[in-house]
């Protein structure tokens, strides 16, 4: 087991009972986001944490696999889909990098609050633009520590090293933005609930046949 899933199962519990920061931007993602869906879709999840997103979904869409790095979470997020008798919710233990599907089988992929926290975005980014159908979205909410907190490149690594902090990786909006253009995504939608708050997007894989131009691109990123 590698140090940052040591490093999330050790504050899986304490994690779950943590109140939503800004519960009326998570209620509007969620919102945005089935604005995607539709009842035959498969969706996958991956950093998924105690599953409450992949279960909030669930009644939307045909099937959602849900996987994370932490096997202490992936049992929260279990023991809550029990609870809930929610059933087309698959929760598993996995990397991103170690997960694997065919080619172009997702309807959509959520990635919500890990880019940052992955040793290589640009790779995942392009495995899951693989992974989605033609048309299909790639949903994120990032930090993007670029914008605001610079010296955390700094200060990250030494946290790691002492097992104070899990992986962080530091980098922009602009960053971002190009990371997934560059990977073949256009921006549909995007979403900053006020300065330094996580950027959510919704980035679209172009259907055949037609060029990769913006969709219906929303920037609030100045939004109070």
């Amino acid at each position: 087991m590698n140090q940052s899933a040591k490093f999330w199962d050790k504050i899986a519990e304490r994690y779950s009972k943590q109140p939503i920061a800004d519960e009326a931007a998570y209620q509007k993602k969620l919102q945005v986001t089935r604005e995607y869906f539709r009842p035959d879709m498969e969706i996958l999840e991956f950093g998924c944490g105690t599953g409450s997103t992949a279960i909030t979904h669930a009644p939307y869409v045909k099937h959602i696999r849900a996987i994370d790095i932490s096997s202490k979470m992936i049992g929260i997020a279990q023991g809550k889909a029990d609870a809930g008798n929610v059933e087309n919710v698959t929760f598993e233990r996995s990397t991103i990098d170690d997960f694997s599907m065919p080619d172009q089988i997702l309807d959509a992929v959520l990635g919500l609050s890990v880019l940052h926290l992955l040793d290589n975005k640009e790779k995942v980014i392009a495995s899951v633009h693989k992974m989605l159908k033609p048309g299909g979205v790639f949903v994120t909410s990032t930090a993007c520590l670029g914008d605001r907190m610079k010296f955390l490149r700094f200060v990250a690594p030494i946290g790691k090293l002492l097992g104070l902090m899990p992986l962080v990786k530091v980098f922009t909006t602009r960053e971002l933005v190009a990371s997934l253009t560059e990977a073949g995504f256009e921006i549909d939608y995007q979403w900053q609930p006020g300065k330094n708050k996580a950027v959510f997007i919704v980035a679209k894989k172009a259907e055949l046949g037609r060029h990769s131009t913006c969709g219906r691109y929303t920037n609030l990123q100045n939004a109070a």
